[in-house]
């Protein structure tokens, strides 16, 4: 008899050390496939993939463990419901990340196809399953308890209003995130600015929206706050950003002169290969895009071509000219660049000229005083 119990515990043991086997081999065999990969940046599809894999094969091997060690310690009579339970849970699981497996790759997919991606409606996607999954189950668990849902529905009434008054700034967040994602007043990884912050778009949540700001600090935003105050979008713009200052020059009456300098720092503008004109945005933009009689195209892709070298005003101690363009790149660097570039040859156009910068000068009189006194 004891022999019996002792061979039984034996085989008991013997699988439970096969699992733990099994299951130190998946672990360290992904470790070692994950690192291969990561040296091998080139598969970044294949990464993804076995990145994937190795979630959604996780809940997997569970339900199997968890299983064969009910199976070895015979606790199926008296634990089934709570068998039950947690193999529900780990198929929900298991379903959740096959999911989320397929809209990465489509995300990945159009990302190499370098087409238009709207992730945060792909993030809003996935957060909604895993909402929908969660309800599911819990109401899954209470009919297998044997609860009553009819009932606990009609009794939802009060208790309903209840919950949605004290849950009210919650829901409202809620539906004014779908509300961001539908009206595309912004993606991740725009740069945005609202009357109190400003930074990158890190995150579209489905009751926040996560800022990273230029000092590098994390901002999490509710979603109501954005949906109901302007949001000014920096990023929505493909061709143009904004140059502007006054070239103050000393007051002069020779007009012909100052005429000839306004309009070769207005041909320099044209002719700089960096400075929006109409020709550079025929040549950049499509054709059939750029000719639509529905709607301005500048205004709805973010294009401004604006050059503008005027004599704007005469001022207590100079003329000011106006210099307004708008460079082709919006990268801010880059428009950093151009923008020294463009004042530098406007300095070399002033020192081949007759005329001269101004500065803010001040005229001290000193009142000398005859000694009346003499001694």
């Amino acid at each position: 008899m004891c022999y019996n119990l002792y061979k039984k515990a034996m085989k008991k043991l013997i699988l439970v050390l096969i699992i733990v086997f099994f299951n130190i081999i998946f672990y360290f065999l992904a470790k070692y496939i994950k690192l291969f990969l990561f040296k091998k940046r080139k598969n970044i599809r294949l990464r993804l993939l076995f990145s994937r894999v190795e979630k959604f094969l996780l809940p997997f091997i569970l339900l199997v463990d968890i299983n064969t060690l009910y199976y070895i310690f015979d606790l199926y009579p008296r634990f089934y419901n709570y068998l039950f339970f947690i193999n529900l849970a780990l198929i929900f699981w298991f379903v959740y990340e096959i999911l989320k497996y397929f809209i990465y790759t489509s995300i990945t997919i159009k990302i190499k196809e370098k087409k238009s991606v709207r992730r945060e409606l792909f993030s809003l996607i996935i957060n909604l399953t895993k909402v929908s999954l969660v309800l599911i189950y819990i109401i899954v668990l209470l009919s297998k308890l044997g609860v009553n849902l009819t009932a606990i529905i009609t009794s939802l009434g009060i208790g309903g209003i209840i919950i949605g008054l004290a849950a009210k700034e919650t829901i409202s967040n809620f539906f004014d995130s779908i509300r961001i994602v539908s009206e595309d007043a912004f993606h991740v990884g725009d740069w945005i600015e609202t009357r109190d912050f400003e930074g990158f778009v890190t995150e579209i949540g489905l009751t926040s929206t996560q800022i990273r700001t230029f000092d590098n600090a994390l901002i999490i935003i509710p979603n109501s706050k954005l949906a109901n105050d302007w949001v000014k979008n920096w990023s929505r713009r493909i061709i143009g950003r904004r140059i502007k200052f006054w070239l103050k020059l000393k007051p002069t009456t020779d007009v012909e002169e100052l005429n000839r300098v306004v309009d070769e720092i207005r041909m320099m503008l044209k002719k700089h290969p960096q400075i929006v004109t109409d020709e550079k945005i025929k040549n950049k933009l499509k054709k059939n895009l750029y000719k639509n009689a529905l709607f301005s195209i500048e205004d709805k892709y973010g294009v401004r071509k604006t050059l503008l070298v005027y004599v704007d005003k005469i001022d207590e101690y100079s003329i000011d000219i106006l210099i307004y363009a708008f460079s082709i790149t919006i990268d801010w660097e880059e428009w950093l660049k151009i923008k020294q570039d463009v004042i530098y040859k406007i300095l070399e156009i002033i020192k081949n000229s007759k005329l001269e910068l101004a500065f803010p000068t001040y005229i001290i009189y000193e009142d000398k005083k005859e000694n009346l006194w003499k001694s």
